[in-house]
């Protein structure tokens, strides 16, 4: 598993803002518009658009122009590799507290 991937860092960083998690749980209902994703949010344009760059960024989202309007979509794949990399080192650390609970049986420290 690599472990120096700038495009992961990029999703880790976007996914470690709530607003921007918020944003990827609006999207998850279906694609929308730019003004609908920041109406529950007290932040200017300026600010909701640079939340808007990160995700996009990073891979999170997809922005199709339609006419003058740009509609956002959600990016499964890039949340995916974030998944994998998570999924990748639960296993790893599983098999090592397994390998520790064998040794500690075997030398009789734990019953």
């Amino acid at each position: 598993m690599v472990i120096d991937n700038p495009q992961l860092d990029r999703i880790f960083g976007a996914l470690s803002d709530a607003t921007r998690r918020g944003i990827l749980a609006q999207l998850s209902q279906g694609e929308t518009n730019i003004t609908s994703l920041a109406a529950p949010y007290k932040m200017s344009q300026p600010a909701i658009s640079k939340h808007m760059r990160v995700l996009e960024k990073a891979g999170l989202i997809k922005r199709v122009q339609r006419g003058r309007e740009h509609i956002i979509q959600a990016n499964p794949a890039a949340a995916e590799q974030a998944r994998d990399w998570i999924d990748y080192y639960a296993q790893f650390w599983r098999e090592q507290f397994d390998d520790v609970e064998a040794y500690l049986k075997q030398t009789g420290e734990l019953k």
